[in-house]
């Protein structure tokens, strides 16, 4: 492990940031553990999980050298930065004991799962002295920095288009993810948040004036349209009460439009990934895929037109999951940056609820029996079904 690194101006050397990851499952031994051992502006000090099962699978990693069984073992005396990895309803709480002791926290999406825990982080914030950063590393990939470079030269802006189609990938991990209670939501808790994301640089901080949104679970109790590539996810058999696709339509007070689809399984052969940003002077197109699923699009692509002419942009290879090696290059900065502390809170606000006024627009649910393949609801004696 390193003993120090250099100061963004290259001449001041300092010591590396201290680091602790709460939250042993998939993305806290997946994503953080190893990312975080192998970077120089980082010393990994601690892994914590409740569960003894989820320390023992830590400890066989033999990445962090000590792994705690409560969040209130961490200390500003000896953590700098404690990255939070837990089962989404844990966030925000995991989150505010933490800030409220004076501990910087990192969170990723989704960072609280209503407008009210929302507040609850904005006022841990202002009285533990900590610093809340928050964010989804979709924003660090380079095609979506190299898209958001083009989208300066596209006039005045009129709609941004956000998609993440799976052709078969529902994350049931250890159950609680397709659980209401336990995740928040479905897919437009978990992809939407990335995409929402994505366009903030472009909206600003957004006021949504228009709201609405409509959900489906058409795949997510399909044992076959499990996410493969997400370990221990044959765990689970609970039937699951989220969606698996959720669709939005969203308007700010400044008059840009914004739609959104993000769905876990679809009939699609590979996952996909399409942001669009059109203009007044051009439309600039990103098709790529987001995430960690083999399932994938060979190569991204980014395009702009303009008076009917077409440009293809050229973008750099770059590994999967080299996003989240690019956002913790940039978290250390962002500690030391005092103008850090309360900023997430704005972006966050706007992101809850958006997803918040999504899932409340959307029609309640008709319940009917299923039609047997061949047969209509005419054919049976009742009505067709309107669309």
């Amino acid at each position: 492990m390193p003993t120090s690194t250099k100061s963004p101006s290259g001449s001041v050397p300092r010591r590396p940031t201290r680091v602790a990851v709460v939250g042993m499952g998939w993305a806290g031994r997946s994503i953080w553990l190893p990312r975080l051992s192998r970077h120089a502006a980082y010393e990994l000090v601690a892994a914590v999980d409740p569960a003894p099962e989820a320390r023992a699978a830590a400890a066989e990693t033999g990445l962090a050298p000590r792994v705690l069984g409560d969040p209130d073992e961490l200390t500003p005396e000896t953590v700098d930065l404690v990255v939070v990895a837990v089962p989404n309803h844990l966030h925000a709480p995991v989150a505010c004991r933490l800030l409220a002791r004076g501990l910087a926290v990192f969170v990723e999406k989704p960072v609280c799962l209503t407008p009210a825990e929302a507040e609850q982080l904005a006022a841990a914030e202002a009285a533990g002295g900590g610093t809340l950063l928050a964010g989804s590393a979709a924003r660090y990939r380079a095609d979506v920095a190299a898209l958001h470079e083009q989208a300066a030269s596209l006039g005045r802006l009129r709609h941004i288009g956000l998609s993440w189609v799976r052709a078969s990938g529902v994350p049931v991990g250890a159950g609680w993810f397709t659980q209401r209670a336990l995740a928040g939501g479905g897919a437009l808790v978990d992809l939407g948040w990335h995409l929402l994301d994505t366009a903030l640089p472009l909206l600003g901080e957004p006021d949504f004036a228009q709201v609405a949104g409509s959900v489906s679970d058409d795949f997510v109790n399909d044992r076959a349209r499990r996410a493969a590539w997400r370990a221990g996810d044959g765990a689970a058999a609970r039937h699951s009460d989220v969606e698996d696709t959720a669709r939005a339509f969203l308007v700010t007070s400044g008059g840009v439009a914004v739609s959104l689809l993000a769905s876990w399984a679809s009939h699609e052969r590979y996952d996909a990934t399409t942001i669009r940003v059109e203009g007044s002077a051009g439309v600039a197109s990103l098709r790529c895929t987001f995430g960690f699923s083999p399932h994938r699009e060979a190569g991204p692509e980014l395009t702009v037109r303009r008076n009917g002419d077409v440009e293809a942009i050229a973008l750099p290879e770059e590994p999967v999951g080299a996003e989240y090696v690019r956002q913790l290059d940039a978290l250390p900065g962002l500690l030391a940056d005092p103008a850090s502390r309360g900023a997430a809170m704005a972006e966050i606000r706007a992101v809850i609820g958006a997803i918040h006024r999504c899932y409340a627009s959307k029609p309640a649910a008709e319940e009917r029996p299923p039609v047997p393949a061949g047969k209509s609801a005419r054919r049976r004696g009742g009505k067709e079904p309107q669309r």
